[in-house]
């Protein structure tokens, strides 16, 4: 089963285009990975199945229908949004960021229900932050406030989560952390997860499916062990890899690497 159909979508700024004629399928209850250079449109494609940006041509299929079809509400149950700079208004507490996810299934300025109060404890509970629950957004680490968006994201109770980039400038520990407790949401909750990530061996040792792009081009896509081969790697990033097998996912990974000559 697929969350997403991409059908030959192309999408850019003013007079540029990003991406042409791209078609790909993004499977559901499982953890998808765009990977590629800088610039390659890894962020682009992302907001476009996000609906953030709008495709000039073709189409994405979200349960049957044109995502841009959809109420704005309606996709707002469907799926949340990770964007790469998230940044919270001021003075507020984590509980009230968190909260917010709740928004899509309210009815105009009403004040939460129970039903609301029972996801924003459940989300505050499974990312660890229930005890920093009356904290202001600006005392919490960036490992800590990365949580805090994760936790609006499931607060909102949706079977797809859209990152973009959910580890930068996060330490080697935070980031781990984080790509932790996406797995963990993924196989016990069963939630869809699409994101982006720069580095390539998070990206093979914790996703199921990777989409390599180039220069606005889909590349190769499916499982790590296909997509990250030597050649490959030297088709899309022009580097010569060393790869071996991660102890901890059985999938490859890059040992070391230097640029093609």
């Amino acid at each position: 089963m697929t969350a997403f159909n991409v059908d030959r979508v192309a999408v850019g700024y003013s007079n540029s285009l990003i991406i042409d004629e791209l078609s790909v399928s993004i499977p559901k209850g499982e953890i998808t990975t765009i990977i590629g250079p800088n610039g390659c449109g890894k962020s682009t494609l992302l907001k476009t199945i996000s609906r953030i940006l709008r495709a000039k041509n073709g189409s994405v299929i979200l349960d049957g229908h044109d995502i841009h079809r959809l109420g704005t509400k309606e996709v707002a149950k469907k799926m949340a949004i990770l964007p790469q700079t998230a940044e919270a208004p001021g003075g507020l507490t984590v509980f009230e960021l968190v909260s917010y996810g709740r928004f899509p299934h309210q009815k105009g300025f009403v004040s939460l229900k129970k039903e609301d109060y029972t996801y924003i404890h459940w989300a505050l509970d499974v990312t660890g932050l229930m005890a920093f629950k009356d904290r202001p957004i600006e005392a919490l680490s960036g490992g800590q406030r990365q949580r805090v968006w994760i936790a609006m994201a499931l607060a909102q109770d949706t079977e797809i989560l859209i990152l973009d980039e959910p580890t930068t400038y996060l330490d080697m520990a935070h980031q781990l952390d984080i790509l932790l407790l996406l797995q963990k949401l993924n196989r016990e909750e069963g939630r869809t997860i699409v994101m982006v990530l720069h580095d390539l061996n998070h990206a093979s040792r914790f996703s199921d499916y990777l989409i390599a792009m180039k220069e606005g081009a889909l590349i190769t896509e499916g499982k790590p062990e296909k997509v990250m081969t030597c050649s490959n790697l030297q088709r899309v990033f022009q580097i010569d890899a060393n790869l071996m097998t991660c102890p901890f996912s059985a999938n490859p990974i890059c040992l070391s690497y230097q640029l093609c000559q």
